[in-house]
């Protein structure tokens, strides 16, 4: 017989550190009764009566996978209050367009979250893009936070959700403001 692997742990980080989460997730909005904070998948988002889309504005959150489309959320972003966009693998960079639609073309201003396979390298890429909330469980990326190392490359070619200071030679180089 084989022993089960204990799921990792899973920890909340934003850029001010690590914190605890205030949302729970569940399949269905049955789970709002009890529930200040709750994060649906997409489906059972988009299957609420608008009524109470309306009433339970700034607790919901909505759990994106990456084979989803996001066109469907893009009217109801007024009622969302955080989007958790899905890296099930580190090559799946689905989700990181997902993050640059919603915060560049659809100006959503809420909580973006990373969940899933968040590694080392892609954080600063991922702060780039938007994302505010990570829910890390790879350890080597949880030790370098708990640490204080985010990591990333000073400069940069591609635009990113915060506006870059400019570098004072090639207009094409930036840097991430502070």
């Amino acid at each position: 017989m084989s022993e089960e692997k204990p799921a990792p742990e899973i920890r909340l980080w934003t850029p001010e550190g690590f914190r605890e989460d205030e949302w729970a997730h569940a399949e269905t909005a049955e789970a709002l009764a009890g529930n200040d904070r709750l994060i649906l998948p997409l489906q059972a988002f988009l299957g609420l009566d608008p009524q109470e889309r309306t009433r339970n504005r700034g607790r919901l959150g909505v759990l994106v996978q990456p084979g989803e489309q996001i066109d469907t959320l893009v009217e109801l972003l007024d009622e969302v209050e955080l989007i958790a966009l899905v890296f099930p693998a580190y090559t799946d960079g689905r989700s990181y367009s997902k993050a640059q639609l919603l915060r560049g073309r659809h100006g959503f201003e809420g909580t973006l979250r990373a969940v899933g396979d968040v590694l080392v390298d892609q954080l600063a890429h991922m702060l780039r893009v938007g994302f505010t909330e990570f829910a890390i469980s790879n350890p080597v990326l949880l030790r370098r936070l708990e640490k204080g190392e985010v990591g990333g490359l000073p400069v940069y070619y591609q635009p990113a959700a915060k506006p870059a200071a400019a570098t004072g030679s090639y207009s094409w180089r930036r840097v991430p403001q502070s």
